[in-house]
């Protein structure tokens, strides 16, 4: 029996899949220091309750108007507002605020905070920077139009030898930087344009407004390859409309899925069918990536209670075959979409669910702690991605894929069958590093993800060999030491916790030690296996 008209339903379908590793975070700062650290009681029970769209945005309007008295009790100097970004309402009456800053009217970069406030009416608090907000004018010494030629003449330089196509596109906006070391008054320029595979590019450069000196410099969008295949039948959501169905989900927010016929630019078409059996030719790349985006919807709710990307009820949406012999994929937060390119001699679309896991997560990470594309912070940005990609992937619970903690195993990027990235031991892909060390944050964050992989592994399933889904790991710690594991379960639901409750845009490792230990005690209590674990877990490599 047919739906009615506009009714979401269900599907089996055939798909096939291709993956890429790529992200797209339009973050414009840069990793700092947090400050004050959340209370440290031993009480457990404090998880989030679910909110609707409709009592998240009732809380977030009432977190608004008290955001005045918020900023006072905080010893905010006159010129500082905070701007609410999210509350979270725990179990026992804790009530968690995200705030971004401004500065007479200008947006901090690296200055959001969370406010942690428990039923009794104590507080605590958790700073992307732990410096005073002020600079000494608000004037600009350096004209936007300086600021804007120098940002396009950097990112020209920057693009040399990529073959790639800055061209300026944004008029410069004056901002405080805060992220690095004193405050200062600053120039955000954005260029746009094309890397040299394709990629929409959206560099971000920060340049001081009093010495035209580039502060820092972000390139929002980041690639990657992929050369393999994924094949599997899956459900999809879709909505019957008139004759015919569309591939609207209306169970998971209204996720729509387009046809870019190989364009690089809008939405393209939305997909329609008129028996909704889809698959075969164009089709099929639009069913994997509805099916990806469907899964990673399903995981954040059921799982850990998150009602879509943002948490408010709203869906994004895809767009497959972009461009031509356009060998990637990205999630881009501007348009709060995935984008799914054809591969070589647009044959093997790379659309599959590790994809859709780790890049859509991507926008989960935009949405909470904001975790700067840069250092350290952008390690913890990439290694969240992976982790909650391995999340989604054990949820789908997909013969075809079977879950396991190898990053893009469906992705011959080297030619030998080997995974792109390991969590187990990251070392193994011959440039991830498997402990913290000083010099972490120099390196490129694909690679600095590589500890916090391995904490969540070995959080998950300890120390030593170990057989799971028919694939063989073996983990080392740094300092020898045995872990037991407490169930990936637990592991996700703590970095879950920590993203969204404790983390900030400047987080840095021992920061996140932090976070994570904050959210064990949360959910599991101080005295706890479990808050044992995660501290074992990072002193096994090597963050103390």
């Amino acid at each position: 029996m047919r739906p009615n008209a506009s009714s979401p339903h269900r599907r089996t379908v055939r798909a096939a899949a291709f993956i890429a590793s790529a992200a797209m975070v339009v973050i414009g700062v840069q990793t700092g220091q947090a400050s004050a650290q959340p209370d440290r009681g031993s009480e457990a029970g404090a998880s989030a309750l679910p909110l609707s769209a409709a009592q998240r945005t009732t809380a977030i309007k009432a977190a608004q108007a008290d955001a005045s008295a918020q900023g006072r009790s905080l010893g905010l100097g006159a010129k500082e507002k905070l701007l609410v970004r999210d509350v979270i309402k725990d179990a026992n009456g804790t009530v968690h605020t995200r705030y971004e800053r401004t500065y007479a009217g200008l947006p901090v970069l690296g200055g959001d905070l969370v406010v942690h406030e428990k039923k009794s009416g104590t507080q605590s608090v958790t700073k992307a920077t732990g410096a005073r907000i002020a600079v000494p004018s608000t004037t600009a010494g350096i004209p936007a139009a300086d600021a804007e030629k120098a940002a396009l003449k950097a990112a020209k330089t920057l693009a040399k030898g990529d073959s790639g196509d800055p061209r300026h596109t944004r008029s410069p906006r004056k901002v405080v930087w805060a992220a690095t070391g004193e405050p200062v008054l600053a120039w955000e320029t954005v260029v746009t344009g094309t890397q040299h595979d394709g990629t929409p590019s959206e560099l971000h450069i920060i340049t001081d407004a009093s010495t035209g000196k580039r502060l820092f410099q972000d390139e929002a969008v980041e690639t990657g390859t992929g050369t393999s295949q994924y094949s599997g039948t899956v459900q999809l959501g879709t909505t019957r409309s008139g004759s015919s169905y569309t591939m609207t989900d209306g169970t998971r927010g209204n996720h729509k899925t387009y046809d870019l016929n190989q364009g690089t630019s809008g939405t393209g078409t939305l997909y329609t069918d008129a028996d909704d059996r889809w698959g075969g030719g164009r089709q099929t790349a639009g069913v994997d990536a509805h099916y990806g985006a469907g899964q990673t919807w399903d995981f954040y709710k059921n799982v850990l209670g998150r009602n879509g990307i943002r948490n408010d009820g709203v869906g994004s949406y895809s767009r497959v075959h972009y461009g031509n012999n356009y060998v990637n994929a990205f999630w881009q937060d501007s348009c709060f979409c995935m984008t799914y390119g054809d591969g070589s001699g647009n044959a093997s679309p790379l659309t599959a669910l590790d994809v859709a896991g780790h890049e859509m997560t991507h926008g989960v990470t935009a949405a909470t702690a904001k975790l700067n594309y840069s250092g350290e912070s952008g390690g913890l940005n990439e290694a969240t991605s992976d982790i909650f990609a391995t999340a989604v992937e054990f949820y789908s619970a997909n013969s075809a894929d079977p879950g396991d903690y190898l990053i893009g195993e469906k992705i011959d990027i080297n030619g030998d069958g080997t995974p792109l990235r390991y969590q187990d031991k990251p070392s193994k892909d011959g440039r991830s590093k498997d402990y913290w060390s000083s010099s972490l944050g120099g390196i490129d964050v694909h690679y600095s993800s590589g500890p916090a992989n391995h904490f969540f592994y070995l959080l998950s399933e300890g120390s030593g060999a170990k057989v799971i889904n028919g694939v063989s790991y073996n983990s080392p710690t740094y300092d020898g030491s045995r872990v037991t594991g407490i169930g990936r379960d637990k592991a996700v639901k703590i970095w879950y916790r920590a993203l969204t409750t404790y983390l900030t845009s400047t987080s840095k490792y021992a920061q996140a030690r932090t976070a994570t230990l904050s959210a064990a005690r949360d959910l599991y209590g101080s005295t706890s296996t479990e808050y044992k674990t995660v501290a074992a877990a990072w002193t096994a490599i090597n963050v103390r």
